[in-house]
């Protein structure tokens, strides 16, 4: 809590603050005035006064110091009368030239808090802003007051809802993940409010390992229950997904499908393999990607052609092609700068685009990508071997009217996924693409080879890979951070390829986004 300016009428006029500078000769009189301001009686026992200042030095050694401290303080402020030394008291006078704003401060909380009232409490924080006394002059002896108004602040926060605030300054503290989660659910964020959840679960476990209690848990059901009978969306989420789908057409005659989302900054996200713009939007697999990244921007993605609802019936696809597509997307809707995302076998994609267009990528976000397909990692004879038999089992069992061939891939992706997402990544597969398009996109991806263009990557880059990944390996993630110069990597807990609402990894990676999106200029 800051000392307020002095009320003298004298010339000197100024705060305290202000002329710690110019008293900095004597080094602890800024601080013996401090200590006198705050102190309620103002007054202070001349021995504790002088073991405070200079515990090193014994009564007689110290007093003639205070004399001196007395005397520059009385020149700062003015007043030859604000100083007083009597025999073992050093007091600051009443009509001293000094105010503080700690007493009104107190005062305000204190009505603040026995009304119960959040708009009093928010404008007793907006009134009195800062830390009390703050740098390291005064840390000895300013931390007991420090700490009882740092008590009062944090009541006046948690009555005020400020839960971010209670966070800052405790990224443990159980109440305020709950009260924020609570907060975004009467706000219609329900998803965001289940992110908030899995954040405080993985903030525990991680640094004392414990999980949540009964409140977080039944916030948790809560939510869900209420998510489960939306269909998956909060009302908030509603108004934000109403895609709008549009085609464009590539240099080669290809048709593409592309859809825009949400509102804001652009945010494109290249394509990866199997995707829908109609099925993704109403399936579990996807549609909580769909809400995270188009909370905050205006989400642009597409159908590669070959899938979806692009183009089916296409000549042999490549990564130039694939390439060629985001190009005419980025065309068609107008974009000039934006950020791009790459997921997956979209990575390559990106870091092939990002490479090629230095001026129009400002920002590139990468999970769970590559820079080598696998003919060209170090591959086992027996990874080789199953990438053959993955090939084959596409071509004679994709359009089958059984789940035994499509669960192979499905419980690649998702190990953890439930039942239900199971289901539905099967049935999607199958809505995707064709069994020879599909397969001949997997040929496609395992004969890729980006790291030329990855180390020529300008822009700031993230790239985050799930720790036990069962498709591109965590060591590929690694790899394409090594590779772009300057970039951040960040390693989630988890084992699925394409993350899950309920796990703490989902929300650590919308965290991780949304923070390097922020910067975006």
């Amino acid at each position: 809590m800051p000392l307020a300016r002095t009320a003298s009428t004298s010339p000197r006029k100024s705060s305290i603050h202000e002329e710690t500078t110019a008293w900095a000769a004597t080094g602890a009189l800024a601080t013996a005035v401090f200590q006198l301001a705050v102190t309620a009686s103002r007054l202070i026992r001349r021995p504790q006064l002088l073991d405070r200042l200079w515990p090193d030095l014994d009564t007689d050694a110290a007093g003639p110091r205070l004399h001196k401290a007395a005397h520059y303080a009385c020149r700062a402020l003015g007043d030859p009368r604000a100083v007083v030394l009597t025999g073992d008291v050093v007091t600051l006078l009443p009509d001293a030239t000094v105010t503080v704003d700690v007493p009104g401060f107190e005062q305000e909380a204190a009505l603040a808090l026995a009304s119960a009232d959040p708009a009093a409490a928010a404008g007793v924080l907006d009134r009195h802003g800062g830390d009390l006394l703050p740098g390291d002059p005064y840390a000895e002896w300013a931390a007991g007051p420090r700490d009882h108004l740092d008590r009062l602040r944090d009541r006046l926060l948690r009555l005020a809802g400020r839960w971010e605030e209670v966070l800052r300054r405790d990224p443990l503290d159980e109440d305020a993940h709950v009260g924020l989660a609570g907060s975004l659910a009467r706000q219609g964020e329900l998803r965001a409010a289940l992110d908030q959840l899995a954040v405080l679960e993985q903030t525990l476990g991680r640094e004392l390992g414990t999980r949540p209690g009964p409140a977080a848990l039944a916030l948790k059901e809560e939510l869900a229950r209420t998510l489960e009978q939306r269909g998956g969306l909060g009302a908030a989420d509603h108004g934000q997904l109403e895609q709008r789908i549009g085609f464009c057409r590539t240099l080669d005659g290809v048709t593409v499908a592309y859809a825009t989302s949400g509102e804001g900054p652009p945010l494109v996200k290249a394509a990866n393999w199997l995707t829908h713009l109609h099925h993704d939007w109403t399936s579990p697999v996807w549609r909580h990607w769909l809400v995270a990244l188009s909370r905050r921007h205006t989400l642009v993605r597409y159908d590669e052609r070959g899938c979806g609802l692009s183009d089916w019936d296409i000549p042999a696809p490549s990564h130039e092609a694939w390439v060629s597509d985001l190009e005419a997307v980025v065309e068609a809707a107008g974009l000039d700068r934006f950020p791009l995302l790459g997921i997956s076998q979209g990575a390559p994609v990106a870091i092939r685009y990002a490479a090629r267009h230095p001026g129009r990528v400002t920002r590139l976000v990468l999970y769970g990508g590559y820079a080598q397909g696998r003919l060209h990692r170090q591959e086992t004879v027996e990874r080789v071997r199953r990438h053959e038999l993955d090939l084959e089992l596409v071509r004679l069992g994709w359009g089958s009217d059984t789940d035994a061939f499509r669960q192979t891939f499905t419980s690649q992706f998702m190990p953890d996924a439930s039942r239900e997402v199971w289901e539905a990544f099967n049935q999607l597969q199958r809505q995707t693409s064709s069994p020879e398009n599909a397969a001949r996109v997997l040929e496609v991806n395992a004969d890729t080879d980006v790291t030329e263009e990855a180390g020529r990557i300008s822009c700031p880059t993230l790239v985050l890979h799930s720790r036990d990944d069962q498709r591109p390996p965590f060591s590929q993630g690694r790899l394409l951070a090594s590779l772009i110069p300057g970039s951040r990597f960040v390693a989630l807990e988890s084992r699925n390829h394409i993350l899950q609402p309920d796990e703490p990894a989902w929300a650590r990676f919308v965290l991780e986004v949304e923070a390097f999106l922020a910067g975006d200029s």
